[in-house]
């Protein structure tokens, strides 16, 4: 394994109202009124200093209770004292509300308006984060999350964004909203986008690969699905939501054609937005190998594997030929590294399309779907040597059942 598979970074920025806005008070600014704004490529890590490498230097009873020694400090204006960087801050609270069974410590650690993009639709409030943490527990009581990278970017001033990818185990012995226990040992990914500022989490997505989870604890992720679906209330996104279309072509033009940089490392956001629009918004999948490495491993929600670039060629392909008018958009990226030591690349995306096409969701049901997921990548070398792709695929499965 190289030096840039086992290191970390990337993230966003966000900035808290420094004052509300109100009779005789001048009007805020635009910074002011927003808690988040689009980082800088100056706000990106340009090393592997502050990254999950320093966790891998001894045993976890070295440093889950405490920070390791040698950790590279930087400032945390507003987090408590404990915490040397960002990211012993998102190892250590992870661990302390799952593993030790701290739930509550996620009062202390979320914002009480938090907003969280999961499988299902957008959440709010810390007190639906506690229930829902419970819930997961009671159904895996020894559950086990392993810190596999953290990508961060920001800092205590404008917020720090972190893409926190986990391994999670555990054994299916209670209860959970899919049904009754059945006593299998599972493993899956999860993939969280979080800001965070004054030691509290304030946005969050949060994509688990539940189709691989109900999978393995035996349930049939369609049927399940269907239950959710034909439930009521509160579903997923507003029927005209899911309806609009999406910006791949503007009337009848033709989709822009976007150069694809031939240094991913120079500029990292439009290697990103151009390696994207080209191979899925213009459907040019040639691009696929001046994108990505001839050996590309690729790990994908459902517990899927494409080596090279055929076979992830062919996942592109079963995914255009299902929804044929398939649009993607780019919601958010960032990074960390440099051209000596390469990059990890961390990207929030979004998509919309029409189910028309036979295909691994079985027979076209002509329904609207949106969709969205966190793809990290290993740069290096000019290409894409490693991927991991989870998308709320349970969600989209509840929709395409949906009356």
């Amino acid at each position: 394994m190289s030096d840039v598979e086992r290191k970390s970074g990337g993230s966003e920025t966000v900035s808290l109202s420094a004052r509300s806005q109100g009779i005789g008070h001048a009007p805020a600014s635009d910074e002011q009124r927003s808690r988040f704004r689009d980082l800088t490529a100056a706000q990106m890590p340009a090393s592997y200093a502050i990254s999950l490498d320093s966790y891998r230097r001894g045993g976890t009873d070295a440093f889950l209770r405490s920070a390791p020694a040698g950790l590279t400090p930087q400032p945390m204006k507003g987090f408590e004292t404990t915490y040397v960087n960002i990211v012993d801050y998102i190892v250590r609270i992870t661990h302390r509300i799952w593993e030790e069974k701290d739930i509550g410590y996620i009062y202390d650690t979320y914002s009480h308006d938090c907003a969280v993009w999961d499988d299902i639709g957008l959440q709010y409030g810390r007190d639906k984060i506690v229930a829902d943490t419970i819930q997961l527990n009671n159904a895996f009581p020894d559950i086990r999350i392993v810190a596999d990278e953290v990508i961060w970017a920001g800092d205590d001033a404008v917020g720090f964004h972190t893409s926190h990818r986990t391994r999670i185990f555990g054994t299916n012995t209670g209860f959970s909203r899919y049904g009754p226990p059945t006593g299998h040992r599972v493993q899956f990914w999860c993939l969280a986008n979080c800001v965070a500022r004054d030691n509290e989490i304030f946005h969050e997505h949060v994509v688990y690969d539940t189709v691989s989870l109900l999978q393995q604890i035996g349930f049939d992720p369609v049927e399940t699905a269907r239950r959710f679906a034909n439930a009521g209330g509160d579903t997923l996104l507003p029927d005209n939501f899911r309806g609009a279309e999406g910006k791949r072509m503007l009337g009848q033009n033709k989709p822009a054609n976007l150069p694809i940089p031939h240094d991913p490392i120079g500029d990292p956001a439009e290697f990103v937005r151009s390696a994207f629009h080209t191979i899925w918004n213009r459907r040019n999948l040639a691009a696929v190998e001046q994108v990505y490495s001839s050996n590309i491993l690729v790990q994908a929600t459902a517990g899927r594997i494409y080596r090279g670039i055929g076979q992830l060629q062919s996942f592109i392909l079963s995914m255009l030929a299902s929804f044929p008018d398939l649009h993607l958009t780019v919601d958010d990226i960032y990074w960390m590294g440099n051209s000596a030591e390469g990059a990890l690349i961390a990207i929030r995306w979004s998509m919309t399309g029409t189910h028309e096409g036979p295909g691994r969701y079985g027979p076209p049901t002509g329904k609207s779907i949106s969709v969205w997921g966190i793809t990290h990548w290993v740069v290096d070398g000019g290409r894409v040597q490693k991927e991991w792709i989870m998308f709320n695929e349970f969600g989209m499965l509840i929709q395409l059942q949906q009356d």
